[in-house]
């Protein structure tokens, strides 16, 4: 059963979406929304589901991950308060293409399908906010793509590190801590490489004295290494 609860959304939360549409858009956008939470773990949505509505995330950060029939899992994404998720099945309708869990307690203000669609035609700039973010979503893939297509599984797990220490690392007695729990299966696939190079790959730079792990935890000690290994 699930454990979020639905009420109408009141307050402010952090609207990095809503903020990039206008104040005429982002007004309708709430109002016919309403607000849910989610405990850490939970899905927002599965792989295969027959969509239905879309998400704005307005505390707490989720995961967006998918499977190969072969039962390979693959991190995808990770979404911040501002973000909006769900949004292309809104847009084609089709089943939901990944699947997207709570890494943390999660706040977003949830609309249904319908409802988002008549904000976007009723207000043009809420359709091209959405395109802009489209846009950036798909510049930064092909970017990181690229990037990754040119290293060892050590430089491309070097560089997964450094964008993990970038966007949710935190400076704790000389080190950063990632304060993201992944394992390394996700961080595999994050990276576009196989387990078994990823573990030795870490395993490396442990022994180098870049990192300390633990269970899904990394503790960088050298981030200077790290930026040297994808040069």
């Amino acid at each position: 059963m699930s454990t979020h609860s639905t009420a109408r959304a009141v307050g402010s939360e952090a609207d990095g979406f809503l903020e990039a549409v206008g104040t005429e858009a982002a007004s309708a956008f709430r109002a016919r929304a309403t607000s849910r939470r989610y405990a850490r773990g939970e899905a927002l949505m599965h792989a295969g589901q027959v969509p239905r509505e879309v998400f704005l995330l307005r505390s707490g950060r989720v995961k967006v991950s998918a499977s190969t029939a072969a039962g390979r899992h693959f991190l995808l994404a990770v979404r911040a308060p501002g973000d909006l998720v769900g949004e292309l099945s809104a847009l084609d309708e089709l089943p939901r293409s990944a699947t997207i869990e709570a890494l943390e307690a999660v706040d977003a203000l949830v609309l249904q399908h319908a409802d988002f669609r008549a904000v976007l035609a009723q207000h043009p700039e809420a359709a091209m906010g959405l395109l802009r973010m489209l846009s950036a979503r798909l510049r930064d893939a092909d970017a990181k793509r690229i990037q990754l297509a040119g290293y060892t599984a050590l430089g491309r797990v070097a560089f997964c590190l450094l964008e993990l220490c970038e966007r949710f690392g935190e400076q704790r007695e000389g080190a950063v801590e990632i304060v993201l729990p992944l394992s390394q299966e996700e961080l595999a696939g994050w990276a576009g490489a196989s387990l078994e190079s990823v573990a030795r790959a870490l395993a490396q730079m442990r022994e180098l004295g870049w990192i300390e792990t633990r269970r899904r935890g990394i503790r960088v000690l050298d981030t200077a290494a790290l930026a040297r290994a994808t040069a």
